[in-house]
């Protein structure tokens, strides 16, 4: 298994950020030999995004992600994006377009990771959960699957937990209804309407959804909500729940759940 603490440049964010990388390391050079031979494979990789208190190395120094993912033989992609909500904030902070678009290119373009939908998955806790869901509702063509544990799913409600944190981040912008909102993201997407013009243009079939919640979290209620709106919708939504509050113990054992849950397997024919 290969650890990398990969430090570069964000041309979208102008500045230097960090990412850490898992990769199994059999896998890759197995990977890049039948590249070299015949055009072959490419790991599936998993985006793991983190929480509002945390950064790009908390998941590896609080789980152990390393191990799950060598036993499952995924790559997992973990960068940092401050408290931002996975949200776009204005000149050099605009994080969605990080996350969404420059993130992936430069992680493919270093490391020997699926380029295409099907070996591409995303995941995260609390912030990252939500960030997650988002990028699956907002680029369907993208991913084909995206988990939440212990999301803050309910964007009308953040503002209860961040108080004036939220004025900062978004002001006076309306969230009902924008694409921050993933319940009206969902809405969009059921009805076979891009939330954006790129998604729009690629496949509009709804990743697998996976979302977890314990019943002691403080977010609990908020991803009630987001269960039944998306089971109305009939969006391909997994829904777990059981005991559990907003803490490390239950993060580390669902991320495990959510590994077993991914369909994972090589990327054939990517090059």
């Amino acid at each position: 298994m290969a650890l990398i603490q990969c430090g570069f440049y964000s041309e979208i964010l102008s500045l230097s950020v960090s990412m850490n990388v898992i990769i199994p390391q059999a896998l890759a050079m197995n990977a890049q030999g039948a590249s070299r031979e015949n055009g072959g494979s490419r790991l599936p990789v998993l985006y793991l995004l983190h929480g509002l208190s945390d950064d790009h190395s908390t998941w590896l120094r609080r789980t152990s992600i390393e191990r799950y993912a060598d036993e499952r033989g995924v790559a997992v992609v973990m960068p940092e994006v401050h408290r931002s909500f996975y949200s776009d904030l204005g000149k050099h902070r605009r994080y969605w377009t990080f996350v969404s678009e420059e993130l992936p290119s430069i992680a493919e373009s270093l490391f020997p990771v699926a380029r295409n939908r099907n070996g591409r998955f995303v995941a995260g806790l609390s912030m990252g959960g939500y960030g997650a869901f988002k990028l699956a509702l907002r680029l369907p063509g993208r991913y084909a699957a995206a988990a939440s544990l212990s999301g803050a799913l309910d964007f009308a409600g953040i503002g209860a937990f961040m108080g004036d944190e939220a004025l900062e981040l978004f002001g006076d912008r309306p969230a009902a209804g924008s694409d921050n909102d993933l319940f009206a993201l969902a809405e969009r997407l059921a009805a076979g309407v891009g939330a954006t013009a790129a998604a729009a243009a690629e496949d509009k079939a709804c990743p697998a959804l996976y979302q977890c919640c314990g019943t002691e979290d403080f977010l609990y209620g908020d991803n009630r909500r987001f269960r039944d709106h998306a089971r109305r919708l009939g969006l391909p939504l997994t829904y777990e729940e059981g005991p559990g509050a907003h803490t490390w113990e239950y993060w580390d054992s669902h991320i495990r759940r959510v590994l077993d849950w991914l369909p994972l397997g090589p990327q054939e024919g990517e090059g």
